[in-house]
């Protein structure tokens, strides 16, 4: 392998079979990932986790804060700051109660994950530690689903600050693929008093670390990455601060990455569009195990 990209064993059959039709594609569900900045006097860094190995989907791989997105959250009506709902749907491109779910679970597994709360008592505020009891007892009820995003926010009073947010970038998982995904990418800033923390039963470990570095270690293969996170890793290596990449956000296009597989002269060639550095090359007689 000459860089770190993440490459299940199992590809090049299921690619195959899709490029061939007797692969019908799952429905993707709905998620949500954010990546978390904070400035430093060499420039910002990002906040990620590498999954565990043992996970059945991207063992090893470095990631961000993200999941599933919780379908009771497209029924309850949260408290709410920053652009309107109808806002967010146009920006994410589905409707109200999905723009909010959506929003919804990019906060909620920000502080599943990492600790950090991006929602306060008013809309012009913030939380500030996390880390006591009762905090971890609810953060726990969350990652149980025993308690929906909506029922957390409402139990503590608290307003969901959309205006934290910014809307980066949408890939959807390849139709040739057994789990797959419509990830929704956000940036957002650290708030002021609060820290992260490995709070993830799915990664073993997590670091602060500037895109550029993140990116060498990619390109050198000594760190495990899916397409999506090196893409915006060095899709964020423009900006000086972490102010300068949400305002970026606004103008970023959300049209939907999805990778394409097609039969040419004897061999699959995988692609993404807008992403050449992810092609490859896949012989037809190429057996089960990589590429």
């Amino acid at each position: 392998m000459a860089d770190g990209q993440w490459y299940p064993p199992e590809w090049p059959d299921r690619i195959r079979a899709h490029a061939e039709g007797t692969l019908v594609p799952v429905a993707p569900r709905r998620a949500a990932t954010v990546l978390l900045l904070k400035d430093t006097p060499d420039g910002p860094v990002v906040h990620m986790l590498r999954r565990r190995a043992s996970m059945a989907f991207a063992g090893g791989a470095y990631a961000y804060p993200g999941g599933g997105v919780d379908p009771r959250d497209d029924d309850h009506q949260v408290r709410w700051a920053g652009p309107t709902r109808a806002w967010w749907a146009e920006r994410l491109g589905v409707d109200e109660a999905g723009a909010q779910a959506i929003v919804c679970a990019a906060v909620r597994e920000t502080y599943e994950e990492a600790g950090v709360l991006l929602a306060g008592p008013t809309a012009d505020a913030v939380v500030g530690d996390t880390t006591g009891d009762d905090w971890e007892a609810d953060r726990a009820a969350l990652v149980a689903r025993d308690l929906s995003f909506a029922q957390f926010l409402d139990r503590r009073g608290l307003v969901l600050r959309s205006d934290l947010l910014g809307a980066w970038t949408r890939w959807v998982t390849p139709e040739f693929e057994s789990r797959r995904y419509d990830t929704w990418f956000f940036v957002a800033a650290l708030p002021e008093g609060q820290r992260t923390r490995n709070a993830s039963t799915e990664a073993d470990r997590t670091v602060w670390i500037g895109p550029a570095e993140a990116a060498a270690g990619y390109d050198k293969g000594e760190l495990l990455m899916m397409p999506p996170t090196i893409a915006t890793l060095r899709q964020l290596l423009p900006y000086a601060t972490a102010a300068d990449t949400l305002a970026a956000a606004p103008a970023r296009d959300m049209t939907p990455v999805l990778a394409r597989a097609r039969l040419v002269a004897g061999e699959i060639v995988l692609t993404w569009p807008g992403h050449d550095e992810f092609t490859k090359h896949i012989p037809t007689d190429l057996t089960t195990g990589g590429a």
